[in-house]
Parts: structure tokens; sequence; C-alpha cells
């Protein structure tokens, strides 16, 4: 199963609002890594932040990798969209296992750490990548989101992220929402969308209630007359394959290639996102070096 990935722009065209219905998506990523609740909390919140991000994307071909390192026990934390939402992750320590925080939830922050910075960097296709980083503010992901935007795109934002982990380590919810405010917003849409946005509690509690993307979209522009723009069914989706992992070995030195074909009889490549496993003999590495 997809996730469900709505986009919607108010009446006056002043506000776009995307809404992500994430579990599917999230609970891909859990079967995957197996982490601890938290860090399922965390790398999924991450995952659903990037989804949306590249769902903002303008070109088939473009990507966004959002890194977060916090200096917490997780340690670096990184998820990698497309342009459809798609979106792979991985987190450098998967297993934290930490108290809950002061309000008896996950205590992500305390797994991500509050000391560090979130990378933005987008691949559009040109000779450079376009490269963006904040200082965290909170390590709840979501906040840390809204000040990238703020700070190094000047795009006043709002964005919500939840993940909803069963006893068994499953992913029972999860979802997440980005508002962004266009220059010409009126002050009157900048207040209706502050009542709104205070009174919702969170993402994971409207799914569990049973709404929907287009439902939570009508309870954020609430007011603002939301009309749908397009909509996605972004997947966990990781594009290795043998192809791309000999393309990336060939990319090293000689030296390093001479050096892995002399020391180990099978040379084991192992993707971070999805955890599949290629395997060269010595022969095939020998063969892409450049003399």
């Amino acid at each position: 199963m997809n996730g469900i990935l709505k986009r919607y722009l108010s009446a006056d065209g002043s506000v776009v609002c995307s809404v992500l219905e994430g579990t599917a998506l999230c609970a891909a990523m859990e079967r995957i890594h197996h982490p601890s609740a938290v860090c399922t909390a965390a790398l999924g919140r991450l995952s659903m932040a990037a989804s949306l991000l590249g769902y903002d994307l303008k070109n088939p071909d473009d990507t966004v990798t959002v890194r977060l390192d916090g200096g917490g026990p997780a340690g670096v934390l990184v998820a990698v969209a497309d342009y459809h939402g798609n979106v792979k992750s991985y987190v450098e320590n998967p297993i934290v296992e930490i108290p809950l925080n002061a309000q008896g939830k996950l205590d992500v922050a305390g797994a991500v750490g509050t000391d560090g910075t979130l990378y933005v960097i987008k691949d559009l296709g040109l000779k450079e990548t376009y490269a963006g980083q904040t200082p965290l503010i909170s390590g709840e992901i979501a906040e840390d989101i809204t000040q990238y935007f703020a700070i190094s795109e000047q795009i006043p934002s709002a964005c919500g992220l939840g993940v909803l982990v069963n006893p068994d380590l499953t992913v029972a919810q999860a979802g997440g929402y980005l508002i962004q405010l266009l220059p010409f917003a009126a002050e009157e849409t900048i207040s209706r969308l502050e009542r709104n946005l205070a009174g919702i509690t969170s993402v994971t509690a409207l799914l569990e209630q049973g709404l929907h993307a287009e439902d939570i979209a009508e309870r954020l522009l609430n007011g603002l007359e939301p009309n749908l723009l397009d909509e996605s069914t972004p997947a966990y989706r990781c594009d290795c394959s043998r192809e791309r992992t000999t393309r990336m070995l060939a990319a090293l030195d000689d030296k390093t290639l001479t050096e892995m074909a002399d020391e180990m009889p099978d040379i084991e490549v192992c993707c971070h996102f999805c955890n599949a496993v290629y395997h060269f003999t010595p022969d095939e590495v020998r063969a892409l070096r450049k003399t």
C-alpha cells in the first residue's frame, strides 16, 4: 500500500497546503529497518517531511535530501524524496531506548538531539546542488522544518508531523502537513490560519478519528475555501540496483579498488536505505579500475 498526498490551494491563491496520509509509507520503513519505537517516530517524521518537500519539486528528475544531525544517540538521520513524494531513509543508530518525555510521549528530541543542524539538499539537475541549513530549535523535526523554510527560503510556513507506534513496534498511524504562505497573503488570512492551527492537536489524533487528507486540509484551511490542486500516492521506495552500485564502486580510485580486490574474496555492498546486499568478485572489482 502507498500513502496519500494531496495539495490544496486557498480560494484567494495565497495559501498552499499539502497533507500526507503516511501510515503505509512509515510502516514500510519500519519493516525494513526494525528501529526502536522512538527511532520509528523520528525517522517516520523525517521521511514524511522529505516526502512533503519532494512533492514541492518542479521537475520529475529532481530530488531532495533532508539530513538531520542533532548530536543525539540516534546519530544522523537521512531521508531522500523524489518529485512524486516517494522516499527512502535511514537512521545511523536504529535502536535507542530512552524514557518518555515530560508529556508521556516518545522522546524524539531526546533521541535525535537538539544541538545540531538540519540540512536540505536539492538536486535540480544543475551543475551544482542547492543546499540550505539551519540550526535545530527543538529536535522534534516539524518545528525544525518550519524554521528551515523561514530562514533559508524566506517562506512563512507551518509543518505538522506525527507517528503513533503500536506496543509491538509497528506503525499505527502516521501523517503530516505543510502549509506555505505566499507573499501577498492578507492579514486576515494569516489570522484565520493561526486560529485553525491552534485547534489542531495532532495529525495522528485526527487520523485515529478516521479523518483523511481532505478532511485534515478542510480543518487547516477552514474558512479559506481550499481547492484540490493535485495528488500523489507516494511509497517507501529505494532506487538502488546492481548497476548503480557498480557505478558507485567505479567512482573509487584505482588504489582503493585494488586493495579491496586483493584483501576480500567477496566484496559486499549493503544499501543503507533498503538493506539490499550486492556481491562482487575480486575480478569484477579489478575490472572497474581506470588503468
